[in-house]
C-alpha cells in the first residue's frame, strides 16, 4: 500500500468510527441512512472489482438503495423502560361532584340505655 495514503485512510476510518457511535439504533431514519452509506460503499467496491469504473457507480446506487431499505426494515422496536414509574398524581373531584359531609349529630338523650351501676368500677 502506498505510504502516502496510509495516514488519510487511518484518519477517515477514525472519524467514521467516531461518528458511528453518535446514532440512535431505534430510529428508522438513522438506520436507513446508515444502511444506505454501508450499502453504497460495499456496492461501489464490488462494482469496481467486477466491472470497472461504470460498475462502481452502478454498484453504489444499487447497494445504497438496498442498504437503505434493509436498514429501515430491520429497525428494532423501542425498548420498554425497566425503572419504576410513579403513578400519576391524584386528582381531586370537581366541586359539587360529591355531596358535602353532614355534621355529626349526637343521638337524642335516652337513646342509649344508661350504664348499669357497678359496671364501671
Amino acid at each position: 500500500m502506498n505510504k502516502r495514503l496510509l495516514m488519510p485512510c487511518a484518519a477517515a476510518l477514525a472519524l467514521m468510527m467516531g461518528l458511528a457511535a453518535c446514532t440512535n439504533p431505534n430510529d428508522p431514519g438513522q438506520r436507513a441512512a446508515g444502511g444506505a452509506v454501508l450499502g453504497a460503499g460495499a456496492g461501489a467496491a464490488l462494482g469496481a472489482i467486477a466491472g470497472g469504473g461504470g460498475g462502481a457507480a452502478t454498484g453504489a446506487l444499487i447497494g445504497g438503495a438496498v442498504g437503505a431499505v434493509s436498514g429501515y426494515a430491520t429497525t428494532p422496536p423501542e425498548p420498554q423502560p425497566t425503572y419504576y414509574q410513579a403513578p400519576p398524581p391524584r386528582q381531586e373531584p370537581p366541586p359539587g361532584y360529591y355531596p358535602a359531609p353532614q355534621p355529626r349529630q349526637e343521638p337524642p338523650p335516652g337513646y342509649y340505655p344508661a350504664p348499669q351501676p357497678g359496671y364501671y368500677q
